[in-house]
């Protein structure tokens, strides 16, 4: 968008973008720009590596076909099938309801080179277990709601990290493209675990934070205690620029095992 005239995207007819979620005015931008609205698809590399994608409005296989959602991941390919179960049952949770995401179809990965133990892990009766939290709506389409890494069982309930992290940078009016901010968690005896939250910066103290997140609706268990952010020198992002959720998860158990 920054670095690309329109002149050289003057015969672009299909963008679609994966790895992470595409923020609407990031594609905003981009049309307003090029005159193509990007969409978004996923895979993994387990899945060699495609599953879903929203489709163009003008290439859809059928007149009436549903092309594509904002903020979905689009519709599994032919012969490619996905639901959503229960983290703790491994119930089918069916349609409208934020689970585990499990993928089967001719694309499913036979397994890790020399690792059964590892493969076994993620691979369920022909199921692979994706580790991203989604829900699937009535028309098929899939939203990705967050990374089982990205989240903290707090009290019984899963709290999204990204969620959080987006509510902050919205109700701060943080620069989203700028990672200042990290929602990590560590252990709690009472609840099972805590959100902290690592920051580089930010425009205002914790406590007034945490107050305009709960004037903007946010379920209490997602709003942080004002003791739970921990500034630090910089957030730490792998080579991609993903964060680095280890780095990040150890990073703030150092933190608050300080006297």
């Amino acid at each position: 968008i920054r670095r690309i005239e329109r002149k050289d995207f003057a015969s672009l007819e299909v963008v679609i973008t994966g790895a992470e979620k595409l923020p609407r005015d990031v594609a905003d931008a981009f049309e307003e720009k090029f005159g193509t609205r990007p969409l978004e698809g996923y895979g993994t590399t387990e899945l060699s590596p495609t599953v879903c994608c929203n489709i163009p409005p003008e290439r859809v296989p059928q007149a009436g076909q549903v092309a594509s959602r904002e903020g979905s991941i689009g519709q599994t390919f032919n012969g490619i099938s996905a639901k959503i179960v229960d983290l703790d049952t491994d119930e089918d949770l069916g349609t409208n309801r934020a689970g585990m995401l499990l993928v089967t179809g001719p694309n499913v990965m036979k397994g890790y080179l020399h690792k059964p133990e590892l493969t076994a892990e993620v691979i369920r009766d022909g199921w692979y277990v994706t580790g991203d939290m989604a829900k699937i709506d009535d028309d098929g389409f899939i939203f990705i709601t967050g990374r089982i890494s990205r989240f903290s069982k707090i009290g019984g309930e899963m709290v999204p990290h990204i969620g959080v992290e987006e509510a902050i940078v919205d109700a701060m009016g943080l620069d989203a493209d700028e990672l200042s901010i990290a929602v990590t968690s560590v252990p709690d005896p009472g609840k099972g675990e805590r959100l902290i939250v690592l920051y580089t910066n930010l425009p205002c103290q914790p406590v007034e934070i945490c107050q305009k997140l709960r004037e903007a609706g946010l379920p209490a268990i997602w709003v942080p205690s004002p003791d739970a952010f921990r500034q630090v020198d910089e957030i730490p992002v792998l080579g991609t620029g993903k964060l680095a959720l280890k780095e990040i998860k150890d990073l703030a158990l150092e933190i608050t095992a300080e006297k």
